[in-house]
């Protein structure tokens, strides 16, 4: 099996999961949002904006002038069963940030062109 097949694979056993009425197992929820990270990586490359699932990972994405140095002045956070749902497209990107589900500060943290990185 290839790494990029079980990365899938854990992305589909998160959402079987979730609609079998139950939460994905601790290590299938961080390899899936590991894996949906790498996804929006390739989909929108670049180095200036932070996205962060703790405890899970985080990764920097979308074109654009790149930070290196404090606190980086895009970012968006979230928590993993959020970021399964917004970047699998079973919540829209709008709606999570209006809800407080997504926190996003800064010019160039609309995620919703790249989203949803692996569609369920």
């Amino acid at each position: 099996m290839s790494p990029a097949h079980n990365k899938s694979e854990s992305v589909g056993a998160a959402l079987d999961a979730l609609d079998g009425g139950g939460e994905p197992d601790r290590s299938v929820l961080r390899d899936a949002v590991r894996a949906l990270l790498s996804d929006l990586a390739r989909t929108a490359p670049g180095r200036s904006v932070e996205v962060r699932i703790p405890p899970f990972g985080a990764i920097q994405c979308v074109a654009g002038p790149r930070h290196t140095r404090g606190t980086p002045p895009n970012v968006v956070e979230t928590d993993p069963m959020t970021w399964l749902l917004v970047a699998t497209g079973r919540l829209g990107w709008s709606d999570a940030v209006d809800s407080g589900r997504v926190r996003a500060s800064g010019t160039r943290t609309d995620l919703a062109p790249y989203l949803p990185v692996h569609p369920s």
